[in-house]
């Protein structure tokens, strides 16, 4: 402290700017250390160096992982795009799978009926059916060519509906000029089942319910009170009836024509004879537990051209689409059969 120090309040020593002493090692005495105008310029610089990039990487950091209000609503733009896309794709699989079963059973079953070719995969395609991998786009960010084979999906899908009302047309055509013979082709359940609880076993091998081992089952088992109407399903003439022993027990069978036969089985009683015309819908019998049965049933089996087939496909007039698919269901059930 020099003397000018001395005279100075105690309460305005404070008030001086500290100076800065360093140890001499040579002289042995603490000396004042001035420093230079470029050190104190470099000192500067440091310090705004320091603070720049202190900045830079406060920036940096933002930039990477926060988000900006106007991205922060460009990500929920995006997912809620992603959301009504997967919504899109699975109505388009939807679609796709509802309008193959309608090409199947058009082909298989309705032209089968009325002895038509069936159309062409070909055709029922056209030239824009591609097999599109979706996943591929979905986060790719190429948006043109997402909407691009979404258009050639569409397109497709709007020629296959095309082509089936045409087919459909066709199918309508040959129902007027041929009445009679769908008269006569099996189309009605052989018991009211409009709850569709009714089928018990359906046509395939199934478990022999007497010896347990597994057997081609020929036909659908609805089961159901003894004592239930069984009806012609449809028109036709009663080609035998009566008790067999093989195991249908009391049976009838009508022929139809057309290279059509029905049989029902495990009646309790008959109310027809041979020889009698029937149409369909007309009581031919009641459900019993007959010949080879463990319960009250009726086994139902179709024959065309003298070859069992299943019967679950000519349930087309009794049954709507979504009731079809539902005793495709129930028909498929790998269960023991009645008898």
């Amino acid at each position: 402290m020099n003397d000018y120090e001395l005279f100075l309040p105690k309460s305005l020593t404070h008030l001086k700017k500290p100076e800065k002493y360093f140890y001499n090692t040579q002289t042995l005495r603490f000396e004042k250390l001035d420093t230079p105008l470029f050190g104190k310029l470099l000192r500067i610089f440091g310090v705004l160096s320091a603070i720049a990039v202190a900045a830079l990487l406060i920036i940096v950091f933002a930039f990477k992982f926060i988000d900006t209000p106007g991205e922060k609503n460009m990500q929920k733009d995006i997912a809620i795009m992603n959301e009504r896309y997967k919504l899109l794709i699975k109505q388009t699989e939807d679609l796709n799978q509802q309008l193959s079963e309608l090409e199947n059973r058009d082909n298989e079953i309705y032209r089968s009926i009325f002895e038509t070719p069936p159309i062409a995969d070909s055709i029922r395609a056209g030239k824009t059916i591609s097999n599109v991998d979706w996943d591929q786009y979905r986060y790719s960010g190429d948006v043109n060519e997402l909407m691009d084979e979404m258009q050639k999906e569409v397109v497709s899908l709007n020629h296959r509906i095309q082509v089936q009302l045409a087919s459909y047309d066709t199918l309508h055509q040959l129902i007027k000029s041929k009445e009679k013979m769908l008269a006569c082709i099996p189309a009605i359940q052989p018991i009211s089942n409009r709850s569709l609880d009714h089928i018990a076993s359906g046509f395939g091998y199934r478990i022999d319910p007497i010896y347990k081992t597994p057997k081609m089952h020929t036909g659908l088992d609805f089961a159901a009170a003894s004592g239930t109407p069984i009806y012609a399903t449809a028109d036709g003439k009663v080609e035998s009836c009566g008790y067999d022993d093989g195991g249908y027990g009391n049976h009838v069978i009508i022929n139809h024509g057309y290279g059509y036969e029905t049989l029902y089985g495990h009646m309790v009683r008959i109310k027809t004879s041979p020889g009698a015309l029937v149409k369909r819908g007309q009581v031919i019998g009641w459900v019993g537990s007959t010949g080879k049965s463990t319960g009250p049933h009726v086994h139902y089996e179709v024959i065309r051209n003298h070859e069992k087939i299943d019967p679950v496909h000519y349930f087309f007039n009794d049954l709507s689409a979504a009731e079809y698919e539902a005793v495709l269901k129930k028909a498929a059930a790998g269960n023991q059969s009645f008898d």
